[in-house]
């Protein structure tokens, strides 16, 4: 699987040949480096460790900084493995960018950690549609979950059971996302749709 490291810098529109506006996500790919390279013979599988984005070394605890050391690169903030990595063979403290991973047109899969919205109602979470307008005596019902299922039998409440709770904040992957244009001279590459994340986020960008 190749792949590589992306931070999430906004979104933006462009027009295609046609005429029709896109939205796009921008996203920071790379440069990343390799800072560890796995092996069958080593480690039973193939895989190579990938780091994105500079760090400051007292963030950084001594068993990494002799890890990234040993790659003769600086500290990093985001370590990523990747399985199978079949892009041009690379060694250890080399380079991965953008240009060599993905071309204009690809489909891809974003991985990240959706943005957290607290703790919320059935309503916002699920969709629900409450239980009905103000009438007959009801009050305050609008937005409520209303009946959960749970009588004499079985005398309790399904795991799973869809109810209000903490919403966002998880990690979520969005499949089958197309690249529209790359830009290598700035490291940056524009997605069709929405990458999950927040700006400033750091997105895994699996090549399928």
């Amino acid at each position: 699987m190749n792949g590589l490291i992306g931070k999430k810098i906004g979104m933006t529109s462009i027009f295609d040949d046609a005429g029709r506006n896109i939205p796009c996500t921008v996203i920071q790919v790379g440069p990343c480096v390799v800072t560890q390279v796995k092996t069958v013979d080593t480690d039973k599988y193939n895989a190579i460790q990938l780091a994105f984005d500079e760090a400051k070394e007292k963030n950084v605890t001594r068993p990494m900084q002799g890890h990234f050391a040993k790659a003769g690169t600086t500290p990093k903030r985001k370590l990523v493995e990747f399985r199978d990595f079949d892009a041009v063979q690379k060694n250890l403290g080399e380079e991965v960018r953008v240009e060599e991973v993905f071309q204009e047109g690809d489909t891809i899969n974003a991985v990240g950690i959706s943005k957290g919205k607290g703790f919320q109602g059935v309503v916002k979470r699920h969709g629900f549609g409450g239980v009905g307008q103000r009438t007959h005596g009801q009050h305050n019902r609008e937005r409520a979950p209303g009946s959960i299922g749970a009588s004499s039998y079985p005398s309790r409440v399904f795991k799973g059971m869809r109810m209000a709770g903490r919403t966002g904040g998880t990690r979520v992957k969005v499949r089958n996302l197309k690249v529209v244009r790359i830009f290598p001279e700035k490291n940056l590459m524009l997605v069709k749709g929405a990458v999950p994340g927040h700006k400033g986020a750091y997105v895994i960008l699996e090549k399928k």
